[in-house]
């Protein structure tokens, strides 16, 4: 067994590869807030791959922790001299192990904040990327506007120089570089958002604006938010997958990623101060990324909610079970093919039939065993941003909704917190009281989850969607998921 550390790559296994480059040569030229598996097995991949052309070698990753539970991470990354094993598990059940040495560093902001501004204040730091998750940006779901009542917020622009937030972290550096003549840094968003570079733009301009008026213009006019679309499936690490990579690799890693074969970055080229030349690595660098994001947005993200509650439901708990049963294929395709599909501009360089037939292969790969508990987590954070929209844009072209109405119906029947045997679901979600509480009442006042404007807006108001989904709900009760998602796919999507 060889502990992964810098003194020990050289005694690793031969069949994992590591980095041929000298890390000790390093600088630091971005600094990324959200260190998870996504990131790991995502951006820090590409910047690896270019290390190991001799490329990028000043713009090495200093990872930020902002929250209580990111201190257990920088001790496992410290420990390991921010070495980790990344696994790519093929369909074949070929696994594909590296190391991945682009992370030089990790600091944990609640134990010293002046570190991280520092950090980031420093002329070398070029780059501040997020992966945050989608409910990090702090905004309205319905509305779209900053939550300025947020506490931690409110604190932060009460004390603005000892900030909590990525917000007030990276607006303190933005504030500090402007002092001491040096420009700002790019502020690139890797979430799963819609236009993420220009959401990011809107809350931090938000909140600079809340601290000063004049802060905030200068930030909208002078930093850049560039909008990418990611995409790489990468299940939370389980202990059998640290295990696995000891016993078939000898390789003792407190805290591996797994990760399927796929990944796509499409980036939205504006960078003032410079940037890796991700293009060499396969990024698709481009001038417009909308169409690549919807497309991503509205049929992977989407199809993973219409499979996750139905699928929960019927008894499958991972999802390449969910994709390996035809019915479920069936479905998935009805939805992407006749709702999700119809709401999208042409993308240039997709064949969008060859993509929808990929995502059902990626979805089933047995290897990945993504969890559709890890699916079905903060689906408040979720449905209103990638299918309620789709819901919203049929409803006006006169297009098909019942399938996406169905969704919404199977999250509803899940959020009771029960399955279909009596056993209880954990409810995964930051709105989890409000979710149960109004989803207790679903059989005896049909309409009350979607009476929630927070979430759905005015689709209640829309007696087409309010149709579909009161029809598939009374199903579930009556059949059960199973039997309504047979109704579905026999009728092509209605009841």
């Amino acid at each position: 067994m060889t502990r992964l550390n810098n003194h020990n790559l050289g005694n690793l296994n031969g069949d994992v590869a590591i980095p041929c480059y000298e890390r000790a040569k390093l600088t630091p030229g971005i600094v990324h807030v959200g260190v998870g598996g996504f990131h790991r097995a995502h951006q820090a991949m590409y910047l690896d791959e270019l290390m190991q052309q001799g490329l990028a070698l000043d713009w090495g990753i200093v990872g930020v922790g902002v929250m209580q539970g990111d201190k257990r991470m920088q001790q496992v990354l410290a420990a390991q001299d921010y070495l980790y094993t990344l696994v790519v598990k093929h369909p074949d059940g070929q696994y594909e192990p590296r190391v991945i040495g682009s992370m030089i560093n990790y600091l944990f902001a609640p134990e010293d904040v002046e570190a991280v501004i520092e950090q980031m204040a420093d002329p070398d730091i070029r780059i501040v990327s997020l992966t945050v998750t989608e409910g990090g940006y702090n905004f309205h779901p319905v509305t779209g506007e900053f939550n300025l009542e947020n506490p931690q917020v409110r604190e932060d622009l009460a004390h603005p120089e000892k900030p909590s937030t990525s917000f007030g972290l990276i607006v303190e550096a933005l504030v500090r570089r402007r002092e001491r003549g040096i420009a700002p840094f790019t502020v690139m968003s890797c979430d799963n958002i819609q236009g993420n570079g220009d959401v990011a733009r809107r809350m931090f301009t938000a909140y600079a604006r809340a601290r000063d008026n004049q802060l905030g213009e200068w930030l909208a006019s002078e930093v850049a938010f560039p909008n990418a679309m990611v995409d790489r499936i990468t299940p939370v690490t389980a202990q059998a997958d640290i295990d696995e990579l000891s016993q078939r690799f000898g390789v003792e890693d407190a805290w591996p990623v797994v990760c399927e074969p796929f990944t796509q970055w499409v980036l939205e080229d504006h960078f003032p101060l410079g940037r890796p030349p991700f293009e060499q690595v396969g990024v698709q660098v481009v001038e417009d990324v909308e169409p690549y994001e919807l497309m991503k947005l509205r049929l992977l993200n989407a199809s993973h909610q219409a499979l996750t509650y139905f699928g929960y439901l019927v008894g499958y708990r991972y999802a390449h079970e969910v994709c390996q049963d035809p019915l479920f294929v069936d479905f998935l395709l009805g939805y992407m093919r006749e709702e999700g599909s119809p709401t999208l501009a042409p993308v240039p360089g997709v064949d969008l039939e060859a993509y929808r037939l990929t995502l059902i292969e990626r979805f089933a790969n047995p290897e990945i065993k993504d969890t559709l508990a890890r699916l079905c987590a903060e689906s408040s954070d979720r449905i209103p941003k990638w299918l309620v929209p789709v819901i919203h844009h049929q409803l006006a072209h006169g297009g098909e909704i019942a399938r996406s109405a169905a969704v919404v119906a199977s999250w509803a029947r899940y959020a009771e917190g029960v399955d279909e045997q009596g056993e209880p679901i954990e409810i995964v979600d930051r709105l989890k009281e409000t979710l149960t509480a109004i989803a207790a009442e679903n059989r005896t006042r049909p309409s009350a989850f979607i009476d929630n404007r927070e979430l759905f807006g005015s689709l209640v108001d829309h007696p087409r969607f309010y149709e579909a989904y009161v029809q598939t709900l009374n199903s579930l009760y009556k059949h059960g998921a199973r039997a309504t998602l047979e109704a579905l796919v026999a009728s092509k999507g209605t009841l």
